[in-house]
């Protein structure tokens, strides 16, 4: 299904965002508070974005992976456009979020942007992540929500169900059902505070949750214990 869109997938984002999906990775980056020679992961990192945006710290390296060979060809691609010494810090790698390739601890900051909802089992997912985490390194979690305005909720629901499917089937040419599943999956994932428990009880600590955009987005950062 993400093989279908991956060549629309970052135009559809800007324009069903109305661009505001960069502020979010932006702010994302903020809340990993990346020290220099940090290595971070970023997961289901699709295109590239939030890699890329780790860019602009003083990591060390920012490994990308994600389990769509076509999005990480375009994540590669968009790396080939970026000054030697940033694309010289990036690397892309093909995987599963619930099986991570990586030695325990090797990490000191792990994300994820709108990716954990499509996990066949999320649980599975926050436990590899603290593996990976070395104590004291930083989840960052970017992940769509129900707003809890009514009248915000209502209007979100209507673009999000109604316009938002159309317009983006359209502008990609999609089969496969892609923008029907995606709004429908944010409605049937874990509440706010079920996925703030559930990182509690997997091995972090100072769970948060920061709404953005009236709560359409939410931003979860949690410590490995």
């Amino acid at each position: 299904m993400f093989a279908a869109i991956a060549d629309s997938y970052d135009l559809n984002n800007r324009l069903h965002s109305l661009g505001l999906d960069q502020h979010w990775r932006r702010f994302a980056v903020t809340q990993a508070e990346v020290r220099a020679g940090d290595r971070i992961l970023d997961v289901a990192c699709g295109t590239g974005d939030l890699t890329q945006a780790f860019a602009a710290t003083d990591a060390a390296e920012i490994v990308g992976l994600d389990f769509t060979r076509e999005m990480l060809e375009l994540a590669r691609k968009k790396q080939l456009a970026l000054p030697a010494g940033v694309a010289g810090r990036l690397r892309y790698v093909e995987g599963d979020a619930q099986r991570l390739p990586f030695e325990d601890r090797s990490f000191d900051v792990v994300s994820i942007a709108f990716g954990i909802r499509n996990v066949e089992d999320p649980r599975r997912a926050l436990r590899e992540f603290a593996r990976v985490l070395r104590p004291g390194g930083r989840l960052v979690i970017l992940e769509f929500d129900q707003p809890r305005n009514p009248l915000v909720r209502w209007f979100n629901s209507l673009y999000c169900r109604g316009i938002m499917p159309r317009t983006a089937t359209w502008i990609s040419g999609d089969k496969s059902g892609a923008y029907r599943y995606l709004p429908a999956s944010v409605s049937t994932f874990l509440a706010r505070e079920t996925l703030l428990g559930a990182l509690r009880e997997e091995g972090f600590s100072h769970a948060k949750a920061s709404p953005l955009s009236l709560g359409i987005c939410v931003c979860y950062r949690a410590v490995r214990v």
